[in-house]
């Protein structure tokens, strides 16, 4: 076993797992009953990705850990998500827009990491590609949707860009445990993606007449484990029953 798998497997486990609480937020409250019923599922799948992944981590781990410790018992400080992700979902276009940022990177991840020399590794990427496929798709045809329709829809969708740009850059600085794992083959070299990934999300943008924006100065934290105060706030209400009667199922 690579010393920094488990790193890793943590790293994307906290990705899929705090979009998907944070989408989860929509469930009853979405626009349109299709629409609210598709994110919620989108959601689910996020979910159900990290808990592939932390199994397999919690494997590495041994002892008494699960994907249930290992997702309800860690604190803040101990997650490796990015800070994109845990930012408050904001309105539609907000949410629709930073699922579309992180799903065209997610997308390009698992396409790499379905040709990793770890095999377990690479079966749960196969698996996610294609659910990141349909998210992908959904998310890009509803910026074009905004971007392309009534000035209002158009201005709050060109507002959602400013605010998450700044956050995207993050994707691709990468953290000792991602360079290390790269190194081995095991995972694709992040920095790399990075060109790939502008080139997609510029299509888009030109389908949804928005402007790309210019390179500028980009957050980073969440994956060194320094993270905004709204992550504590979800982990409160992700955790508070796990926590408050340790060991509880049903």
């Amino acid at each position: 076993m690579h010393p920094e798998l488990h790193t890793y497997l943590l790293r994307l486990a906290d990705d899929a797992l705090i979009l998907g609480h944070r989408n989860s937020e929509w469930c009853g409250h979405g626009p349109v009953l299709e629409q609210d019923i598709a994110l919620t599922n989108i959601s689910l799948d996020e979910i159900g990705q990290a808990r592939y992944l932390y199994q397999y981590a919690a494997d590495l781990q041994g002892g008494e850990t699960t994907e249930d410790t290992l997702a309800y018992l860690r604190d803040a400080r101990d997650f490796r998500n990015l800070l994109l992700l845990e930012l408050p979902r904001g309105d539609w276009g907000f949410t629709v827009m930073r699922l579309f940022l992180f799903s065209q990177f997610q997308y390009l991840l698992y396409r790499q990491l379905e040709g990793s020399s770890d095999e377990r590794l690479a079966g749960i990427a196969a698996k996610a590609v294609n659910e990141t496929t349909y998210h992908l798709r959904w998310s890009s045809e509803w910026v074009i949707r905004l971007g392309d329709g009534t000035a209002e829809s158009h201005a709050r969708i060109a507002r959602s860009l400013e605010e998450l740009w700044p956050y995207t850059g993050e994707m691709f600085q990468p953290s000792a445990a991602e360079e290390a794992i790269a190194l081995a083959g095991i995972g694709p070299n992040m920095t790399a993606l990075h060109g790939q990934w502008e080139s997609e999300v510029k299509l888009i943008f030109e389908e949804a007449t928005l402007e790309m924006p210019p390179p500028g100065w980009q957050h980073s934290g969440g994956k060194s484990g320094y993270h905004t105060e709204h992550l504590g706030y979800i982990l409160a209400e992700m955790q508070y029953l796990q926590r408050a009667y340790p060991g509880c199922d049903w």
